[in-house]
């Protein structure tokens, strides 16, 4: 916001004044005049500051998206609205509006958006950051007060995931009050209503917060329905003025029918229509954490903060191809589903120190912190279910694959920011140390072949930095490097013809970006160059055994590089009294391909250097524009997604199952609108897919199974919220 003239210092100036005529004369009143601020609210993306917490992030490029400032479908979680203003942000559309957000960067896995480092409110979500780090956790959008992202290069503070750190913020308790209440109510398309109902507030020392929330939705599909709930308390104790303890627990769970995949014929025939009737998915996750904030001198903060991901992922289902039906037999049975469970057992704890330093003039920050994994995935696949109808994880015969995935971690990393006059460098280290042991039993497998460790040996360097022409314009770029370990799904055998390669490794390789930022009144432009190497990609390749015979190995088939450009440019085209116009477009441009890299093909390995790599897009641009009036609202975007491949193969005829092939552009034009009653009451609309694009976003190799999955058509969704 900025502030004419004068004008905010007299406002508060003359509040000062007024607090101090209060404590020396209890019986006099001084009315001021009625003064109108007029604030700029053009610029809603915002750089996190160079010191956030106990983060470094100078030299980054980062993101805040404040949810109160847009105009946006919260209610069903729509992440490219709510994450417009992210260039290169690309998403899957795969299990329902509001259920998840499944999105990545830079040309990376969206799958459940497990190529990052998932928090709330700064505790990781992750499931299992080293067998299944998708995120299961879903809360509601309802309660995020902001969205913060962090781009790779800033990951030996956080982690070593190749797509960033995507941090949710829920909000606060409103601590002037001893209770405070919150309620926003939601009806729209395809039966979807839910209700989110907060309360918080400050009692002495304690400050508390809770939510409670349910939504149902019949779907956009048929057999698409979903039933969700979610719950957080939070409760704030300030011991002394410089220490603080704070206990939180969230909940999420919900229960989604799975319609199943479509060919390409069915899918132009009838985006809607469904080929299973009896598929389910169930996460139940809970995230309960411990942290001490404590300001031991006005130089020096450690944060020390205690958590766990407890739950379980549960699916029933007939996993088959589109053209695969499931029908009664004669006598009107189905036959037995299967019967998948997860179930996670992830502990962390990490402490993190910030040290501000002067040396000989010149000022610093000093961060170093440790971090302790404790995980043990258990994993049970292939049971055999029920020929029922209904969602039911009862067994007929025993889990084919009773697997345990067991990994311990530590982690420590020191990393400094150093500021010579307009410049500042943060150069930093990260050491790795820990293995995971896969143990258990696989019915077709041979046990003696079974049992694998990975070990985790890595130091990671970084070195970020960033220049200040003026106070308005900064040029900044960094190397780090990262590593993503190899997951369950990556080493399991799928048939007693494959084999695990004992000497997997964990895929390694670096961020480095460059960019310029620079805002001015009403304005802000960010465009950064970027460069992602990702070394030791997972596949499946055929080798020859001793006798001369072919077998398949899961092993690292090469690598990927992926280079492009992001813009963000947002700013205010006109204003007059009462009201102004402002637009944005958030633009990249991507060429990501695989280097030194081969697939297995029919028994054959074919080398795929210079192809694509899957669901990366050349062009990925949503474009908008605001205009409001007082305290109303109406944004209209539109956004542009480019073509994208299935497979390595970069298949260009689609399959008859629609297993692999292309995935074509897609052009959607979104109308939001925000109006704001009063200081309790608002309202929100939504008319997302205006014109009734049929589309969609991948053709998955697994769950929830291969062909195409088609998004939300057009649907509707209003919102009333109010606070006490």
């Amino acid at each position: 916001m900025h502030f004419t003239g004068l004008l905010l210092p007299a406002v508060l100036l003359a509040g000062g004044a007024c607090v101090a005529q209060a404590q020396t004369d209890t019986l006099r009143t001084t009315t001021l005049d009625t003064l109108e601020v007029t604030a700029n609210r053009s610029r809603v993306t915002l750089p996190l500051p160079e010191v956030h917490g106990t983060y470094l992030l100078a030299g980054r490029r980062s993101e805040v998206i404040r949810l109160a400032d847009i105009d946006a479908d919260i209610a069903q979680k729509n992440p490219r609205q709510l994450l417009a203003r992210i260039p290169g942000l690309f998403v899957y559309d795969m299990d329902g509006t509001g259920n998840q957000l499944n999105v990545a960067t830079r040309g990376l896995d969206p799958h459940r958006s497990w190529e990052m480092n998932l928090r709330q409110n700064g505790i990781i979500t992750n499931s299992d950051m080293y067998g299944y780090p998708a995120s299961h956790y879903s809360p509601p959008t309802e309660s995020i007060e902001r969205i913060e992202l962090v781009r790779g290069t800033a990951s030996l503070q956080y982690g070593a995931q190749f797509g960033g750190m995507l941090n949710y913020v829920t909000k606060q308790a409103d601590t002037t009050r001893h209770l405070g209440f919150e309620t926003v109510n939601s009806i729209g398309s395809f039966g979807t209503r839910s209700t989110y109902n907060a309360l918080g507030g400050r009692v002495g020392r304690l400050t508390y917060y809770g939510y409670a929330y349910w939504r149902h939705s019949d779907g956009y599909r048929d057999n698409s329905r979903s039933d969700a709930q979610a719950q957080l308390v939070r409760l704030q104790y300030q011991v002394n003025p410089r220490m603080g303890l704070t206990a939180e627990v969230g909940r999420s769970r919900y229960v989604y029918q799975i319609p199943g995949p479509l060919t390409d014929s069915m899918f132009r025939a009838n985006p809607r229509q469904a080929t299973r009737g009896r598929n389910f998915f169930n996460p139940a996750i809970w995230v309960p954490s411990l942290r001490l904030d404590w300001q031991l001198t006005p130089q020096t903060r450690l944060q020390w903060v205690t958590s766990a991901v407890l739950g379980d992922r549960n699916s029933v289902q007939i996993d088959a191809f589109a053209t695969v039906t499931d029908l009664p037999d004669p006598t009107g049975q189905y036959r037995p589903r299967q019967v998948d469970i997860d179930n996670f057992n992830s502990y962390t704890s990490e402490a993190r120190l910030l040290q501000q330093f002067t040396i000989d003039g010149l000022a610093g920050t000093l961060v170093a912190g440790v971090q302790w994994m404790h995980n043990d995935l258990h994993r049970r696949q292939l049971g055999k279910g029920t020929t029922g109808t209904d969602f039911d994880l009862s067994l007929t015969t025993p889990f084919a694959r009773d697997l345990w995935y067991h990994t311990r971690n530590g982690a420590a990393f020191v990393e400094g920011q150093l500021r010579v006059g307009r410049l500042t460098l943060s150069p930093g280290v990260r050491v790795e140390q820990g293995d995971t042991q896969l143990r258990g039993s696989i019915s077709y497998y041979d046990a003696a072949e079974l049992p694998t460790t990975i070990r985790h040996r890595f130091a990671l360097l970084g070195l970020n930095g960033q220049y200040r022409l003026n106070d308005r314009m900064r040029l900044y770029g960094g190397w780090s490097q990262a590593y993503r370990p190899v997951l369950f799904k990556d080493i399991i055998p799928t048939s007693v013809y494959e084999q695990i390669d004992k000497n997997l490794r964990d895929a390694t390789g670096y961020n480095a970006e460059l960019g310029l930022e620079t805002h001015w009144s009403g304005g802000h432009l960010n465009i950064s160059l970027f460069e992602l190497l990702y070394r030791n990609r997972m596949g499946t390749l055929v080798l020859m055994d001793g006798n001369n015979q072919p077998y398949t190995l899961r092993t690292n088939i090469g690598d990927s590089r992926n280079q492009g450009i992001e813009v963000l440019l947002e700013g205010q085209l006109a204003s007059w009294k009462g009201g102004s116009l402002s637009g944005f477009t958030s633009t990249s441009f991507l060429d990501a391909r695989y280097t030194n890299a081969r697939v297995s093909v029919n028994g054959e390995n074919v080398s795929v250097n210079g192809n694509r790599v899957e669901s990366a897009p050349q062009i990925t641009s949503r474009n908008g524009l605001t205009l409001r009036y007082r305290t109303a609202s109406l944004t209209v975007q539109y956004s542009y997604v480019g073509m994208t491949y299935a497979d390595a193969l970069n298949t260009p005829v689609p399959s008859a199952n629609g297993a692999k092939g292309p995935v074509p552009a897609y052009g959607l034009l979104d109308l939001n609108a925000t109006w704001r009653v009063g200081p309790h009451l608002t309202l929100r609309g939504s008319l997302n897919n205006l014109t009734n694009e049929s589309y969609f976003t991948k053709r998955p190799t697994f769950y929830p199974g291969p062909g195409v999955w088609s998004s939300d058509g057009r649907n509707v969704m209003l919102s009333v919220g109010y606070r006490l």
